[in-house]
């Protein structure tokens, strides 16, 4: 306990940690603040009275929008558009040879790629916009003063600002603050459901009896040894030696040591559940539109999360998923090629393709049973819901949400073990650093995004 205090005194001796830190917070207090601030001529208790947004996609989204969703803020919409858009232009890297040069270009290909990101963002918020207003602000809740089309043109307007303004939030934590500002901000509004769900289920419990004190306390051993497995996991990585050669400088030598690529098991992060998702919602939109269609068997199956077949499903997605992003995020043959240029060699494997092979192999073998372990942790809610835990708190056993706030803050500590490190102070655990989340050398040498 003394060296904890240690170090978080040490943490506020860093003016440049402190600063960073304290700007975060104040970064992260406006959000949560415009996450309470209703949208203009909307009646705030109507909309809370109606508890909308709390079941399937739309739970998952407000549960991002840390509950703005479902209160019809100014924030409603989130980061969630500039996420999409982010993965479109991601996704066109891959296809779109324009886009591709300019992944290649250096900063002032990443300004462009920015750009691009920023227009997609205001085109998709506004698309949302439109869909957000006709199917989740009821017409008792509009004030008659504004009600028709210049209250959607106004609601539109400031929805796609507040997307706009969270975003550059996001890109300031990211800059002033300390991490990756837009993972920060969806892992805050995550955490700030937990309360009200852990609150939600001890009453259900506890005050109103169903299924007593003892089967709450499981159910939060049950919580904690999920995230515990998810940490693990998400930490886990395949260390593959490599051996650079000896080289006399003047008087000094460099090289002659045994260094490790760090290949992680959990490369594409939480991307392949994003993607099985948004096919998953394939069936209920199908519904949606094609009423007559609606009382299909298979439909109805996969649109329900706690069906067989829609869990069946949604994990053969998230396996096949994981090894096409997988794919797509680490080069064996740019790292074979940059580990040649520096005179490194994996021992016993010749320079060249059989190093790129090698590579590629190791990261084949470890994807299988990371793809698997996605796989059961996203369908760890359904399970979670059918053995009646309540809908939000079941959120929390797995799926996207829990590994958005491992991931999240894992690279936040790391981001602050730097900083100790660096002023050579001790690091927040007894290693003096954070294992496991060194990243993995990609193509475009950067590293993947958290989410």
């Amino acid at each position: 306990m003394n060296k904890f205090f240690t170090t978080v005194s040490n943490i506020w001796k860093i003016e440049d940690l402190r600063v960073r830190i304290t700007n975060t917070l104040l970064f992260l207090l406006i959000y949560r603040i415009g996450s309470y601030v209703v949208l203009p001529g909307v009646d705030g208790a109507v909309i809370n009275a109606q508890h909308n947004a709390k079941d399937g996609l739309l739970g998952l989204l407000n549960m991002f929008a840390g509950g703005s969703f479902s209160r019809a803020s100014i924030f409603a919409l989130g980061v969630m558009p500039y996420i999409s858009a982010s993965i479109v232009v991601q996704l066109l890297g891959i296809a779109v040879p324009y886009f591709t040069k300019m992944q290649k270009e250096g900063e002032s290909g990443r300004n462009k790629i920015n750009q691009w990101t920023r227009y997609l963002t205001i085109l998709i918020t506004g698309l949302q916009a439109i869909g957000y207003v006709r199917s989740q602000v009821p017409q008792e809740a509009i004030s008659p003063a504004i009600a028709g089309f210049w209250f959607n043109l106004i609601t539109i307007f400031v929805l796609t600002s507040g997307t706009l303004f969270v975003m550059w939030l996001g890109e300031k934590i990211t800059d002033k603050g300390i991490g990756n500002g837009i993972s920060l901000i969806i892992m805050v509004g995550i955490i700030a459901q937990l309360p009200g769900a852990i609150g939600s289920e001890f009453h259900d419990r506890v005050i109103a009896g169903i299924g007593g004190p003892i089967v709450f306390i499981v159910e939060i051993v049950a919580l904690l040894a999920v995230v515990m497995f998810t940490i693990l996991i998400v930490q886990g990585t395949r260390k593959v030696a490599v051996q650079y050669a000896k080289r006399i400088v003047g008087n000094k030598q460099y090289g002659g040591v045994r260094q490790y690529i760090p290949l992680k098991v959990t490369a594409a992060g939480v991307m392949p559940i994003i993607f099985a998702q948004a096919l998953m919602f394939i069936p209920a939109t199908v519904q949606s539109f094609f009423p007559k269609i609606a009382t299909n068997g298979v439909l109805i199956a996969l649109s329900n999360y706690t069906s067989w077949e829609h869990n069946l499903v949604f994990g053969i997605l998230i396996i096949l998923f994981t090894y096409f992003y997988t794919a797509i995020t680490v080069n064996p043959a740019q790292m074979s090629e940059d580990m040649k240029k520096n005179g490194g060699f994996i021992p016993g494997i010749k320079p060249g393709k059989a190093t790129t092979d090698f590579i590629d192999g190791v990261i084949s073998k470890i994807t299988l049973p990371g793809s698997i372990f996605l796989a059961i942790v996203a369908v760890i809610p359904a399970f979670a819901s059918m053995l009646h835990v309540n809908g939000v708190f079941a959120r929390f056993f797995g799926g996207t949400s829990l590994i958005i706030l491992v991931g999240v803050v894992l690279d936040t500590l790391q981001q602050i073990e730097s900083h100790l490190l660096m002023r050579h102070y001790d690091g927040l655990m007894k290693t003096g650093r954070v294992n496991g989340r060194t990243g993995i050398p990609t193509a475009a040498g950067t590293t993947p995004p958290v989410i």
